[in-house]
């Protein structure tokens, strides 16, 4: 068969189901190959958008997701979307072409070196030098992809190579069987949780896969002792449970971090020291440090582990539930509610406000946690609108607040709902930006419109780069020049076929939320927003002491 045609078919043996991509001449035999395939390419208006939707189907399904692009431009402009995947832990495979294998030693039109390019972003990256390689580069490059910790492989195909005639076949899918851990690093574990006296465990992304969040949760009520979460790992035990005393990652002190500091023991479990490093909270005091995670932890001067369990996740919070066994648990949770009712006094302190003309953060995310389902997903893209989310909106299950933390690249959210919303068109989707991120990635509202996708793009205005002033100001009490001008946010929606809406007063809000989405079409919401509560907040997380 045409080459090509191979690697159609070594994609459909994954279990592959859509391609998010922008097609270049050198394609265009995969492309034709891809005519005849059950596999559904999701074309694009962005290769970056392209990734980030690869990033986000990967997340949500565990799965690699697929993006696609051509040589050259095509591949530079995945790069950004790439590389957030990559260092967000999601699985996916790019698949880029390349240039003629006769032209490519020499000065050529469009031609780099994209597998060079790509590989410090990349878990894995390799270019195809000869059709019967196919099959071994393609099982790689997804085995790879979706092993722990998951990330970005890429595949480069060559015009000339995806025409040549091969006749083999595809190897076999396998699914991946992760290690259990050591039983002496099990006995090890269990005897500094029941040596500590005062232990807290801290959630990291890798806490929300694998079903590691059912043993987690079973792990923190047969204990006691209470979960703080990363920005990634929401929802690793549920909002609503006892134990969960909410998110840590502002890079500012927090009451949460109260409990961090009093701690003798830190547990963490599926923690990323990409997401948010220790030194900003192993601070201070004799504590010692309990790893659980799918691999062995970094090696940091501010992150010394007393004991490494490394292995599936949920096997190793299995073993340590059944080596603690029945029975009253090791510490009361009661005496750690100081904490979470503080914390659930702010998120409830603006609930009633009835502002007009700009509206509270604290009151956005009141409104739309009330009424989000449980199982409905919220995206964030980066700004200053991605502190308050982390801070304020909490989760009851797991991947239903997503929040790029490890590469942090604006423009994420848009794309990522429209990937959200193929995996689970039942449930409601929403993409949180500023209107700094919302333009970047704009194009492509014109992708959900075409797909029919009834996802919500919530635009909180304030005609500036918000996050970047907030932090100017609070470092030199000034800032530089970060104001600019917006489009009229409706007409801009009605001109890609959607509805727009602009609500300027609190108490529409629920309102409006119910408006948006019992439309047909994607919405654009937007909003003025209150960022004078930015320097209020760090004022108020400068004031903060520990009773330790």
């Amino acid at each position: 068969m045409k080459a090509s045609d191979l690697f159609v078919k070594c994609l459909e043996n994954e279990g592959v189901q859509r391609i998010f991509g922008l097609p270049g001449e050198e394609n265009a035999d995969l492309m034709m190959s891809l005519k005849s395939s059950p596999i559904k390419f999701v074309l694009c208006r962005h290769e970056q958008a392209a990734a980030f939707m690869a990033d986000v189907y990967g997340r949500l399904t565990g799965r690699a997701g697929v993006c696609l692009g051509t040589l050259g431009p095509g591949a530079t402009n995945l790069v950004t979307g790439v590389a957030d995947g990559n260092m967000d832990r999601a699985p996916m495979v790019v698949i880029t072409g390349q240039a003629d294998t006769k032209r490519m030693h020499k000065e050529s039109h469009q031609a780099v070196d994209v597998v060079d390019m790509f590989r410090p972003i990349t878990k894995w990256a390799m270019q195809i030098i000869h059709p019967d390689n196919i099959p071994e580069v393609v099982r790689k490059a997804f085995k790879l992809a979706e092993m722990e910790k998951p990330g970005a492989c890429l595949i480069e195909l060559p015009e000339d190579i995806a025409g040549m005639s091969t006749s083999n076949e595809p190897i076999p899918f396998q699914k991946l069987r992760r290690p259990t851990p050591d039983e002496k690093a099990i006995t090890l574990a269990e005897q500094l949780i029941r040596s500590a006296k005062r232990p807290v465990i801290l959630a990291g992304n890798g806490a929300v896969r694998k079903r590691a969040s059912e043993q987690l949760l079973r792990f923190a009520h047969r204990t006691g002792i209470p979960v703080v979460n990363t920005f990634m790992g929401k929802g690793a035990i549920p909002w609503t449970d006892e134990h969960c005393l909410f998110t840590v990652g502002l890079q500012a002190r927090d009451l949460v971090l109260i409990e961090i500091d009093r701690a003798d023991l830190v547990i963490t479990v599926g923690f990323d020291i990409v997401e948010y490093h220790p030194r900003l909270w192993n601070t201070g005091g004799p504590r010692k440090i309990l790893h659980i995670d799918f691999i062995a932890a970094e090696v940091d001067g501010d992150y010394v582990v007393s004991a490494e369990v490394t292995g599936d996740i949920a096997n190793s919070l299995w073993q340590l539930n059944e080596r603690l066994g029945e029975g009253e648990p090791l510490f009361d949770i009661k005496d750690r509610h100081s904490v979470r009712e503080a914390m659930l006094a702010e998120f409830s302190e603006h609930q009633y406000d009835q502002s007009v003309g700009t509206i509270k953060p604290q009151k956005v995310l009141w409104d739309l946690r009330c009424f989000m389902g449980p199982d409905d997903i919220v995206l964030s893209d980066v700004g200053a609108h991605k502190m308050w989310i982390a801070r304020h909106y909490q989760c009851v299950k797991p991947n239903t607040c997503l929040i790029p933390n490890g590469f942090c690249s604006m423009g994420f959210a848009l794309p990522g709902a429209i990937a959200a919303k193929l995996v689970h068109p039942d449930r409601k989707v929403l993409a949180l930006c500023g209107d700094g991120g919302a333009l970047m990635n704009i194009q492509d509202l014109e992708t959900a419109a075409r797909l029919g996708l009834n996802i919500v793009l919530m635009v909180w205005e304030d005609h500036a780069y918000g996050l970047i002033q907030w932090k100017q100001q609070t470092t030199f009490g000034d800032h530089s020049e970060l104001g600019f001008n917006n489009p009229d946010w409706i007409k801009l929606a009605e001109a890609f076929g959607c509805k727009g809406m602009y609500v300027r007063e609190s108490g529409a809000l629920l309102g409006a939320l119910e408006e948006a989405f019992a439309a047909e079409t994607p919405v654009i919401l937007a909003l003025p927003i209150d960022y004078r509560e930015n320097l209020k907040l760090t004022e108020r997380l400068g004031q903060i002491a520990c009773p330790i």
